[in-house]
């Protein structure tokens, strides 16, 4: 059996491994059945005691996700804090108007440059800061942020509305970044346990879109002061960040997840190997902890799931083509009686909370149903075929319409039907792939992997979103 001596691989301050033109057999091992994901030698692998590790990461996914969600869908607070209610002069009025009119176009804008930059960062920082560091850094920024905007609801804020108005876009930058650090790190983190685990963080992410959209239904029933239901809002977000720190500390005490977590060395050299020479490419050329290994390679990265990558950004290229542009605009047949199912409660349920629970459904089922391979040609095909899904939609009774004024499907269960498949494809397929990804890389790569799946899905979403609008004007 041929030997490898330490140096032939790179440290950091996460990982051991090999530079990118290695051609370690586990590398291109089976997803289930990867070498580097067996117990090594003299190691036995825990159980999972009372699903603790599956619970703290459902958890984790549901903090990564719902103060954001809060954040975007305290509409009415946001109009009625930025609404000058001081008489305000021509001059002042025409600014707030402004702020009124794009407020949603600057928190897209703010919170879209923010998580591509903090992608990007933490991409950089894998090797150089712990996980550990960038998931309690992040978390505690958050919940400051969040903690200043909950002193801030009963502040009046009338005479220095665009103060408060830069501030909150400050804020929403802030959020956005940090959520995105602290979810990619985290989903970098699952990458080396078993793909329930991943699973367990991406249905997280869909039951806080859930409780956020129970949230809204809440508050346009009981219809009680705007000030007094954000409040409500931003006090459970605050108290399920703190939550989310003292999970973070619990995590490394489980033998469970600790197992997983341990430094990664690799745990076997097949006779068939060869060593790469000095002077080949792929031979390491600096010493360990050196700044050159400081930063993954990733150039395998994206060849290993190049083909995961284009399902993620398609799939939520769709997503966003549809959701939420196009789909809270279809308006119920029926809304002239007057109904409140058919005014105020129709969009709310019919788009916000029927599409987040079947996208948790769709995300559910991958616990238990693990099908298409990361290597089938069905996957891309089925996430090829939801692009079909856009006619459906456009044609539902969707106003104002000025070029295609043809309304198709005369009901309002065809909205439904559709929003349901548009969340249950969504779901099954996107965390499918996610689950994939860090799976088909060597394990010390894997939290790597995990930040390069979510700048995919950051890429899809901006895509969809931009697109979208394109799509709102040719209707």
């Amino acid at each position: 059996m041929a030997m490898i001596s330490e140096d032939d691989f790179h440290h950091s301050a996460n990982a051991t491994y090999r530079p990118a033109g290695s051609n370690l057999r586990a590398d291109q091992e089976a997803l289930l059945g990867k070498l580097l994901d067996r117990p090594l030698p003299g190691l036995q692998r825990p159980k999972d005691r009372f699903n603790g590790t599956y619970i703290i990461f459902f958890s984790l996914g549901i903090g990564g996700l719902l103060p954001w969600n809060f954040f975007v869908t305290a509409k009415e607070y946001w109009l009625f804090k930025l609404r000058n209610c001081s008489s305000p002069t021509a001059g002042e009025e025409a600014t707030g108007s402004d702020i009124l009119n794009y407020f949603e176009s600057y928190l897209t804008v703010a919170s879209t440059v923010s998580s591509v930059l903090c992608l990007m960062a933490n991409f950089l920082l894998v090797n150089r800061v712990p996980i550990r560091v960038r998931v309690l850094a992040s978390l505690t920024v958050m919940l400051a942020i969040f903690l200043l905007m909950t002193a801030l609801v009963k502040v009046d804020t009338s005479s220095w509305t665009s103060g408060f108005f830069a501030v909150t876009i400050v804020c929403m930058a802030i959020l956005s970044g940090t959520s995105t650090v602290f979810s990619s790190s985290v989903f970098g983190m699952t990458g080396s346990f078993p793909m329930r685990n991943s699973q367990a963080l991406i249905s997280g992410g869909a039951m806080g879109g859930t409780i956020s959209a129970v949230a809204l239904l809440v508050d346009l029933a009981a219809s009680s002061e705007v000030t007094d239901s954000t409040l409500a809002f931003f006090l459970t977000a605050d108290v399920f960040l703190g939550l989310c720190v003292g999970l973070c500390l619990l995590l490394p005490q489980l033998d469970y997840a600790r197992f997983y977590l341990r430094p990664v060395w690799p745990a076997c050299v097949f006779p068939s190997e060869e060593q790469p020479p000095q002077d080949h490419p792929s031979a390491p050329s600096a010493a360990p902890g050196s700044g050159e290994s400081s930063i993954p390679p990733l150039r395998p990265i994206l060849k290993k799931t190049a083909g995961l990558g284009f399902c993620i950004i398609y799939l939520f290229f769709i997503t966003g083509l549809v959701f939420p542009a196009i789909s809270t605009n279809i308006e119920s047949l029926d809304k002239d009686s007057g109904s409140p199912w058919t005014t105020t409660f129709f969009v709310p349920l019919t788009t916000f909370l029927l599409f987040n629970f079947a996208d948790l459904c769709g995300r559910q089922v991958t616990a238990w149903i693990q099908a298409p391979g990361p290597r089938s040609k069905v996957l891309p095909g089925l996430v090829l075929l939801r692009t079909c899904l856009i006619p459906l939609f456009v044609f539902c009774n969707y106003q104002p319409r000025v070029h295609l004024h043809t309304v198709v499907f005369q009901s309002d269960l065809y909205p439904v039907f559709f929003t349901s498949l548009l969340g249950l494809s969504n779901g099954y397929l996107s965390a499918l792939a996610l689950m994939y990804g860090p799976k088909i890389v060597p394990r010390e790569l894997a939290e790597a992997t995990g930040v390069v799946m979510s700048f995919y899905v950051c890429v899809g979403l901006v895509l969809g979103s931009a697109c979208s609008a394109l799509l709102v004007h040719l209707i």
